[in-house]
């Protein structure tokens, strides 16, 4: 999800849900927020925390200037109904970070304007899941997440080490990470922690250490993801990255294997989970669907691959022996997910007759060779390989090549309309489900 109008403080209502409290008791669209029982509301968690009581007094301001006290009584944490023009009703904070890996520093330029926007706030991890590295918090937030209970936030870690961690990431506040770790371990605050791999500065012993103090933790932090640094051709003047191969991906999967069985006999649960990233590029068979223990880093690409099989898996299992379907289609994907979509392909295609599915991998000219994940495929190159194949009954897509789940618009602004109307062809969106996709 992006942020919408990150510039805008004032609390104003874009939308007021039909049939909620909000619509009763007169609020409208374009109305001002202005308190909750005599508190002004600084952000969103300041709003979602006063509205929780069953007695509330709202103050807004109506459109034509006049001001209306509201008194309402509603079931405990019951929702207002009410939608703001800005998500936060506050200024989203910047990263004041410089991280070595940072994926925004290598972005070419032309792209859209918010994909230059760096984001540190603890209320978007709250909201939208975003990670955080808590560089960014006084400790008015710290004591505020505390006193709210604000569960899960999801905090990218990195590492443990307090002097590599201000090297990592360039903060001199990065070091005191394991310190809030630990105050919000002491008030039963539930996180989730990512740490991007990078080769030969955070792995290794590094790499034991974070999982060893983390582990400590548990369960409030209830699980650790490990993603691998994404490198495109634009780091000119940046950290010199070594990126994951076969051979760094299979030994780390060799010591992340390892470090799960004693995990499981201490803790009784695996605790760090890798991406799928690095199975894909050892050529490790994918763990099993209970491996994943729930799947709680499912959002950060952890366990996505797995997910996908057993739901196409499931949706074969419905569908008619003698199913028949005389279409010929081509799926455009990553170039790392190429050898997994062919195995899917084939998969649907011994289940339905007369059905042919053509994986087609795009090659990423735009970030580099070295990006290989469906997410940052750009429309125009995209575009430049399926000019050059013959496209019969339409292409399909996965939605994360799309800017969100809202429009239907690439990274690089191309839109779905204009590639449908270049090729002459459909473009059909497949979301990241295996029920969908068969569907």
């Amino acid at each position: 999800m992006e942020l919408r109008n990150i510039g805008e403080s004032r609390n104003i209502v874009e939308k007021v849900k039909k049939d909620s409290i909000a619509a009763e008791v007169g609020v409208e669209e374009g109305d001002i927020l202005i308190s909750i029982n005599g508190t002004k509301v600084k952000d969103i968690i300041d709003y979602k925390y006063l509205i929780t009581d069953e007695y509330i007094e709202m103050t807004i301001e109506k459109k034509n200037g006049e001001i209306w006290d509201l008194e309402i009584e509603k079931e405990y944490d019951e929702d207002m109904g009410l939608i703001f023009t800005n998500s936060l009703i506050d200024k989203a904070k910047t990263c004041k970070n410089k991280c070595l890996f940072c994926f925004i520093d290598q972005l070419p330029k032309g792209m859209r304007e918010t994909l230059y926007f760096k984001d540190d706030d603890s209320r978007l991890s709250f909201l939208q899941g975003n990670f955080i590295t808590l560089t960014n918090m006084d400790e008015y937030e710290i004591n505020r997440i505390i006193k709210y209970r604000i569960s899960p936030v999801n905090i990218s870690v990195h590492t443990t080490d307090s002097d590599l961690r201000i090297k990592m990431l360039r903060n001199k506040n990065a070091g005191k990470l394991y310190d809030i770790l630990k105050r919000f371990n002491a008030a039963d605050i539930e996180m989730n922690c990512q740490i991007v791999l990078v080769p030969g500065v955070n792995d290794g012993q590094h790499l034991e250490k974070t999982l060893s103090d983390l582990s400590e933790l548990y369960p409030n932090v209830g699980s650790v993801a490990v993603v691998p640094i994404g490198v495109t051709k634009f780091r000119e003047g940046l950290f010199k990255a070594t990126t994951y191969d076969y051979k760094l991906s299979k030994e780390l999967l060799d010591s992340i294997h390892e470090k799960q069985k004693l995990f499981l006999e201490k803790l009784e649960s695996r605790f760090i989970f890798a991406a799928d990233e690095f199975y894909v590029l050892a050529k490790k068979e994918i763990p099993s669907y209970e491996e994943y223990e729930g799947f709680p880093q499912y959002e950060n690409g952890i366990g996505m691959v797995r997910t996908f099989k057993y739901e196409i898996e499931n949706a074969l299992s419905t569908i008619s022996k003698n199913a028949k379907l005389e279409k010929d289609y081509i799926i455009a994907t990553g170039t790392l997910a190429y050898d997994f979509m062919v195995e899917i392909s084939e998969l649907i295609m011994s289940r339905i007759e007369g059905l042919n599915l053509r994986v087609m991998p795009i090659v990423n000219n735009v970030f580099g060779e070295t990006i290989t994940v469906s997410g940052l495929v750009t429309g125009k190159d995209l575009l430049n390989k399926l000019k050059q194949m013959e496209i019969r009954d339409g292409v399909i897509i996965p939605r994360a090549m799309l800017k969100n789940d809202e429009e239907d618009i690439f990274l690089d602004d191309v839109t779905i309309k204009q590639l449908q109307k270049i090729l002459d062809n459909k473009v059909m969106i497949s979301d990241v489900d295996g029920k969908f996709f068969v569907d």
